[in-house]
């Protein structure tokens, strides 16, 4: 077994990757830092336009004739600083700082997510730990959407074996997570001329978070809460709605939404009241506050309620869990924005699914249904799904090992996020992949911390599999 110690070449590594700034979008002198560091030592290198490189390293004696393996990360980092941070990170490098086991950098983010990586693989070229032949993929501008990857030709990639090392949390294997696609929908409501009294509604104190990794934990959606509560109160009376705002972004499940509407308040008041018992073992914190308003336009209550409806029906939340994976969401999606307004409403999905199928077929629901009503719909940023793959003989090694080096089986996980292995899995048919990587603590804020002995037992990890495979 190789010795879970980080060897010091790699912290020599890393150490020189953060000498060069190397934030999204400004990536060309660290890929070009890469490149020749390979070339150096008489490797073949690829490199594209948009600084992605492939590098080729030789299998060992012996090992010819087993199956490339591709080693993979990315290049770019977030560049978060103090308020009081002299850093420029267009032309400054970190200053890193150390403490025991615990590697930081003085005021700024650390960019171990996903330097640790890049100094892993180029740190292989150097050692005589037995491999079979291996490609280091290092793509660029990830954190702003996967972008090198997406770009990236990789036609000339023979390895259908691929270990990303961009994962922060240690002792877990990830192997598979969800694609997406945002999906606006649009539909024409008439606002006609009212003077009166009405009422403005918030129904608010939700945990909200984020819309993929938090919505299996229980959050409650506000804005889709408020809309099933004025849908079913419309059937026993007359609403008028003239507005509707809830949330800010697709990414993130709304904790509040805020409605303008003509209605009869101890009624609606009575059926809020009822809500907030019901949310109250999921959402405790969740209030409902009324208060009179002055309404210069509203939709008709036919119309009213048409518009509750169309938004009521359609699905919201978690659809689907992955099967053979306890706990994990499969299938999601999330009304993350909603505006009603002066003729027109607005919301926002985010359609999650580690099923490329499922996705499309949620997308085509959405888009069918507003189309149907008299609206139209607008998809955008779509990313392709990493499907889960039973039996995985990766997997199977990776657990083997990491049982050997720490005595504890690692944890299978579905992560209900984007990752560049679906970009690689669409690209490559066939690919067998796994992400995992060591303890990085509060990545892309300026508390980030990397634990070097976890560092440590990752590249054992890497390096006893590359032995095996």
């Amino acid at each position: 077994m190789i010795s879970a110690t980080l060897p010091e070449k790699v912290l020599d590594i890393f150490t020189s990757l953060c000498t060069i700034p190397h934030g999204s979008g400004n990536t060309k002198a660290i890929s070009d830092f890469c490149a020749e560091y390979a070339r150096s030592r008489g490797l073949s290198v690829q490199q594209d336009a948009h600084d992605n490189l492939i590098i080729r390293l030789p299998a060992s004696a012996g090992y010819e004739q087993h199956p490339a393996v591709i080693l993979q990360g990315h290049l770019d980092m977030v560049c978060e600083k103090d308020a009081a941070s002299s850093v420029n990170f267009e032309s400054d490098g970190l200053k890193l700082c150390r403490e025991g086991d615990i590697l930081f950098a003085e005021g700024t983010t650390l960019g171990g997510d996903d330097g640790i990586a890049v100094a892993m693989g180029l740190a292989l070229i150097d050692t005589d730990i037995p491999h079979p032949p291996v490609e280091l993929v290092f793509t660029s501008d990830e954190e702003i959407g996967m972008l090198g990857a997406s770009a990236m030709d990789m036609s000339s990639l023979s390895g259908r074996i691929l270990m990303n090392i961009d994962s922060e949390e240690e002792g877990v294997l990830t192997v598979a997570c969800a694609g997406g696609e945002r999906v606006d929908l649009r539909f024409p409501v008439p606002h006609t001329p009212t003077a009166g009294k009405g009422l403005r509604i918030t129904l608010g104190g939700f945990a909200g978070g984020h819309s993929g990794t938090e919505i299996g934990n229980g959050r409650e959606n506000a804005c889709f809460e408020l809309i099933k509560l004025l849908f079913g109160v419309s059937g026993s009376f007359d609403i008028r709605l003239s507005s509707l705002s809830g949330g800010s972004k697709d990414n993130a499940i709304p904790r509040e939404c805020t409605a303008l509407l003509i209605c009869d308040p101890d009624a609606l008041r009575t059926a809020a009241d009822a809500l907030c018992t019901a949310l109250r073992s999921r959402e405790p914190e969740a209030f409902v506050r009324m208060e009179q308003a002055v309404i210069a336009d509203a939709l008709s209550p036919e119309y009213s309620r048409r518009v509750l409806g169309l938004l009521a029906g359609l699905p919201c939340g978690v659809q689907r869990m992955v099967p053979g994976l306890e706990g994990q969401v499969q299938t999601s999606l999330n009304l993350g924005i909603l505006r009603l307004e002066k003729d027109e409403l607005r919301a926002s999905y985010l359609v999650r699914s580690s099923v490329n199928g499922e996705r499309d077929a949620l997308t085509a629901q959405l888009t069918g249904a507003v189309c149907a009503a008299g609206g139209h719909a607008v998809t955008s940023g779509r990313y392709p799904a990493w499907e889960y793959r039973p039996g995985s003989r990766l997997q199977e090694v990776l657990s083997d090992v990491w049982k050997e080096i720490t005595g504890a089986s690692p944890r299978v996980l579905s992560i209900h996020a984007g990752l560049e292995c679906g970009v690689f899995s669409g690209k490559l048919p066939g690919l067998d992949c796994v992400s995992f990587g060591p303890n990085i603590h509060d990545i892309h804020t300026t508390r980030e911390r990397l634990e070097l002995s976890s560092a440590g037992r990752c590249w054992a990890l890497m390096c006893e599999t590359l032995r095996r495979l």
